[in-house]
C-alpha cells in the first residue's frame, strides 16, 4: 500500500513536471505575441502605419520564428528529459557503518570514488536528446543526530549503488552499509515555528585547479602506525558529536562526474575537462605565458620556490585523476527557540584543515542571510524562502548556485584526491564518543563447513 502510494505521487509530480515544461514552452510565443498586439495598439493610437513594417516581420518569420523558437523550447526540453531520465535511475540512501579498525590511508577512498565515477556516455544522439542521458549526481553526507555522528551516501539506485557497496566492502573490511528504508532527512519538515537553520554553499577559494591541502599533503600516504597518524576530518567530527539532542548538523558533498561537453553529449557548447586551464596555470607559474619565454630552462628565468614547485606538482598530480564537479552544502538546524549561533563558527572553521597558503581551501561562499538584512530583507520574506528552498534542495540532493549573479558560489572541480581527503571512512585516531563503529567485524563462513543433514 505504501509503495502503490509512492508511485501514485512520483506520478503526480512527473505530471507537474510535465506541465511546467509545456507551460514554458509555449509561456515565451505567447508573451511575445502579446507585446506585438500591445504594440499594434499603440502604434494605432499614435496613427502610426505599421502594416509594411509587419509585412516584412511576417515574410521572414520563416528564418527568425524557428530559431527562437528552438532555443526557447530546447532548453525545456532537456530539462525534462533529463529529470525523466534521473527519475528513472532511482535514488538511494545508504548508512555506511563504520569498521571497528582501519588500516588504510585515504587512497581507498580515492579508489573507490574513482570506480564509481560514471560519465554516463551517450552512445548516440537519441540517448542524449531524447532519453536525456546525462552525469548523474552523487551525495555524501556527514550527519550530527543530535550528536550521533553518521556516515551516508545518496547515489542513482541502478549502477551506482550495487557498485559503491561492493568498492566500500572491497576497501575496507568490516564495514557496513545499509540501505535506509526512510530518509534521515524527512524527519526536519518546513515549519519556522517548529524548526529554525542556516544553510551554507562551501566551495575552493581560489582557481579550482589550484589543488587543496590534501591527505598527501599531511603524509598520510606513507601509512603511519594509527597513534601517529594526522585525521584532518578529526575536528569536524569532534564537533559534530558535540551537537545538542535537538541540534542536527548536516554537512553534504554533492558531486557530478567532470567529463567533456559535446554536441554528442547533448551540450550545444562544446567544453572541454580542466587539463587545458591547468596548463594554463602552470605557464603562468613558471612564466612562460610572459613573453617569448619557452619550456627550456635559461640563466634569465626566475627560479622557482619550492612553494611553487610544489603547487606545480600537485597540479599535475590532480589533472591525472578522475575528477567530480563539487557542491559543499553545510546546514544547522534546531528546534524554534534553541538556536545556538556558538556551533556555526567551529563548523566552519573545522573545513580550514584543507587550507594552504599560496594555494587553496574551502571557504564559505553563500549562506541563507544577508549582510545588512535591514537593507536588503526589512520583512524577513527572502531569507524564509532562502531556507525553504535550500531545505528542499537538501532533501532532493540537489545543488545549484544561489547567486545567480556572480556565480561566487558555483560548482568547482575536484580530483578524487581532494574529494577522498574531506571525505573517506576514518581510522581509530578519531575517538570521538559519539562516532559508533560495527560491534564485531564481519566474518565470511569458512569454505569447507559439512551440509546437508546430520543422521
Amino acid at each position: 500500500m505504501k509503495n502503490n502510494r509512492s508511485l501514485f505521487w512520483c506520478t503526480i509530480q512527473r505530471m507537474g513536471d510535465l506541465f511546467k515544461t509545456i507551460f514554458g514552452a509555449f509561456a515565451g510565443p505567447l508573451i511575445m505575441l502579446a507585446g506585438l498586439g500591445m504594440m499594434y495598439y499603440v502604434f494605432s493610437l499614435l496613427q502610426v502605419n505599421i502594416e509594411p513594417i509587419l509585412a516584412i516581420v511576417i515574410a521572414t518569420s520563416p528564418i527568425w520564428l524557428p530559431t527562437i523558437l528552438f532555443y526557447i523550447l530546447f532548453e525545456q526540453w532537456q530539462e525534462f528529459t533529463q529529470d525523466n531520465f534521473t527519475f528513472n535511475q532511482g535514488r538511494t540512501t545508504l548508512r555506511i557503518k563504520l569498521p571497528q579498525e582501519v588500516f588504510k590511508s585515504p587512497e581507498a577512498m580515492e579508489s573507490v570514488f574513482a570506480q564509481i565515477h560514471n560519465p554516463y556516455s551517450c552512445d548516440n544522439l537519441m540517448q542524449a536528446y531524447l532519453d536525456g542521458k546525462h552525469p548523474q549526481l552523487y551525495s555524501f553526507e556527514l550527519v550530527s543526530y543530535g550528536g550521533d555522528v553518521r556516515f551516508y551516501a545518496n547515489v542513482p539506485t541502478k549502477k551506482i549503488k550495487n557498485a559503491l557497496e561492493a568498492q566500500l566492502y572491497a576497501q575496507y573490511p568490516g564495514i557496513e552499509v545499509v540501505e535506509e528504508k526512510v530518509d534521515y532527512a524527512a524527519e526536519v519538515k518546513w515549519d519556522p515555528e517548529e524548526w529554525e537553520m542556516i544553510s551554507f554553499h562551501m566551495g575552493k577559494k581560489e582557481d579550482e585547479v589550484l589543488p587543496i591541502k590534501t591527505y598527501i599533503d599531511y603524509g598520510m600516504e606513507k601509512l603511519p602506525k594509527e597513534e601517529f597518524k594526522f585525521e584532518p576530518m578529526a575536528p569536524m567530527i569532534e564537533h559534530l558529536g558535540k551537537a545538542k539532542p535537538h541540534e542536527r548538523v548536516w554537512i553534504q558533498f554533492l558531486c557530478k562526474p567532470h567529463v567533456k561537453k559535446t554536441f554528442k553529449a547533448g551540450s550545444l557548447t562544446a567544453a572541454g575537462t580542466w587539463e587545458k586551464k591547468a596548463a594554463a596555470k602552470i605557464n603562468e607559474l613558471m612564466g612562460r605565458d610572459k613573453g617569448k619565454l619557452g619550456p627550456e630552462e635559461t640563466e634569465s628565468r626566475p627560479v622557482l620556490t619550492m612553494n611553487e614547485r610544489d603547487t606545480i606538482g600537485a597540479i599535475e598530480r590532480n589533472v591525472g585523476k578522475y575528477a567530480f564537479e563539487v557542491g559543499i552544502r553545510a546546514m544547522y538546524i534546531s528546534k524554534a527557540g534553541q538556536f545556538d549561533a556558538e556551533m556555526i563558527g567551529p563548523l566552519l572553521k573545522s573545513f580550514t584543515q584543507y587550507d594552504i597558503m599560496g594555494r587553496n581551501g574551502i571557504g564559505v561562499r553563500w549562506r541563507t542571510d544577508f549582510d545588512y538584512n535591514w537593507l536588503s530583507d526589512r520583512s524577513g520574506r527572502r531569507k524564509l524562502k532562502m531556507k525553504k528552498d535550500e531545505l528542499e534542495a537538501y532533501k532532493l540532493r540537489k545543488y545549484s548556485e544561489a547567486d545567480k549573479k556572480t556565480k561566487v558560489d558555483a560548482t568547482k572541480v575536484m580530483s578524487v584526491e581532494e574529494l577522498a581527503t574531506v571525505y573517506h571512512i576514518p581510522g581509530t585516531a578519531v575517538v570521538t564518543p559519539n562516532l559508533t563503529r560495527v560491534e564485531s567485524n564481519r566474518k565470511e563462513a569458512p569454505a569447507n563447513l559439512p551440509t546437508g543433514n546430520l543422521q
